[in-house]
């Protein structure tokens, strides 16, 4: 179970360096909002972390990371509601809190 928990944990890190890959530090939201392949990367990417963290809630649910439920929720909105999804929510969970779910993946995986 624990060496499961790990693999999507490491799943959830790769796929936040992509999106900070396809979104430079210097990079602006009209930016990313003109760039389709930017933007379909994203989505694709928060997908992955949402099913590895839905994955990781089921096996482990009093997990100590914020907002699980809201990440599984984001990535079932991007599938099941792929035309209610804005470019403005894209953005604010790419810049706002995948840093944060990065840090705490962390440590995280620093106990494990």
């Amino acid at each position: 179970m624990q060496d499961e928990i790990k693999v999507w944990l490491e799943d959830i890190e790769k796929a936040i360096a992509e999106i900070n890959d396809f979104i430079p530090q210097t990079g602006s939201y009209l930016d990313f909002v003109k760039d389709i392949k930017t933007k379909r990367a994203v989505e694709r990417n928060i997908e992955i972390i949402g099913e590895a963290m839905s994955r990781i809630l089921k096996v482990k649910p009093d997990i100590l990371i914020s907002n699980s439920r809201r990440i599984v929720d984001t990535r079932n909105r991007i599938i099941h509601g792929y035309d209610s999804v804005s470019d403005d929510v894209l953005w604010l969970v790419a810049i706002k809190y995948l840093p944060v779910l990065k840090g705490e993946i962390k440590e995280i995986k620093s106990k494990l």
